[in-house]
């Protein structure tokens, strides 16, 4: 029998996947509520959990397709209320998949005003041979608001034997408090870029990620603890810290280790700019 495709269909085969989420959070007598959800395509989230109490907020954004083709655009959108406390994150890598001919794409637009902190941990990105992605993050946030977020990337499929050969990989992050430029960064890797086995660069690692806080001046103590933090392998990591950002590296050869590395250093930060314990999501440790 032959299956019949509507236009509609044929055209979302052709152009890829438009995804949307939006997510607004308020505090309401203590508890931050999760007041605004909208959403189309294949992206959305499970219900807010509270495993810490009334506040943060713990959500888990998912797409079901479970991996990004070429042509897919994802669009976060985040807001966070004055004293909104909100932790989010995902259930498991993303995938990006070969983007024949076509660029794949997420940008994630965060807002906060005072005294709201938002906790954007994702687990890691896998670029297939072949992807062509561009991610950005914008991050708008108002005097005293606080923000944590990291993000890992693993350029190849290590586990299948496959070596990241062609494709492009793009990723701009944005910090601003008040209209003022906190923290910029923007990265393009391509298999043939120097900056790929660079001394100054990736030196030969498929796995890299990057960690930053803004809120405010780290003390000496805390930054201490987290350089004491170590690594049983040949992976290159460090802290620093400016007046306004904290922020750590890791480049190696394994996702799950840089996961391991930032949740070290999430222990020692999170009773700083939190004030609170680390609580691990059991999303973790499924």
């Amino acid at each position: 029998m032959t299956q019949l495709i509507d236009r509609t269909q044929l055209n979302t085969v052709m152009t890829g996947w438009d995804a949307r989420l939006q997510l607004g959070f308020i505090e309401r007598d203590g508890k931050t509520i999760l007041a605004k959800k909208a959403h189309s395509g294949p992206l959305t989230i499970q219900k807010c959990l509270y495993p810490e109490g009334p506040t943060p907020a713990h959500v888990l954004v998912i797409h079901p397709p479970g991996g990004v083709a070429g042509g897919d655009r994802l669009a976060l959108d985040f807001s966070l209320a004055k004293a909104a406390k909100s932790f989010i994150t995902t259930p498991g890598a993303t995938k990006w998949y070969k983007s024949a001919g076509r660029e794949a794409s997420q940008t994630l637009h965060i807002e906060q005003a005072d005294h709201s902190l938002l906790e954007w941990f994702p687990q890691e990105n896998i670029v297939f041979d072949g992807a062509d992605v561009t991610l950005k993050t914008q991050v708008k946030l108002s005097q005293y608001a606080h923000f944590a977020g990291w993000d890992i990337s693993c350029l190849g499929r290590k586990a299948s034997g496959e070596q990241w050969q062609q494709g492009r990989y793009k990723q701009v992050l944005e910090i601003s408090r008040e209209e003022r430029l906190l923290w910029k960064e923007t990265a393009v890797f391509k298999p043939d870029s120097h900056v790929v086995t660079a001394l100054a660069g990736l030196r030969g690692f498929p796995v890299f990620g990057s960690f930053v806080v803004t809120a405010g001046e780290v003390p000496d103590a805390v930054i201490e603890q987290c350089r004491q933090i170590t690594l049983n392998s040949d992976a290159q990591y460090g802290v620093s810290a400016l007046p306004e950002v904290f922020t750590a590296r890791y480049i190696g050869r394994c996702a799950q280790e840089a996961r391991q590395y930032f949740e070290q250093l999430w222990t020692c930060l999170r009773p700083w700019y939190a004030n609170s314990q680390a609580i691990r999501p059991r999303i973790w440790a499924t």
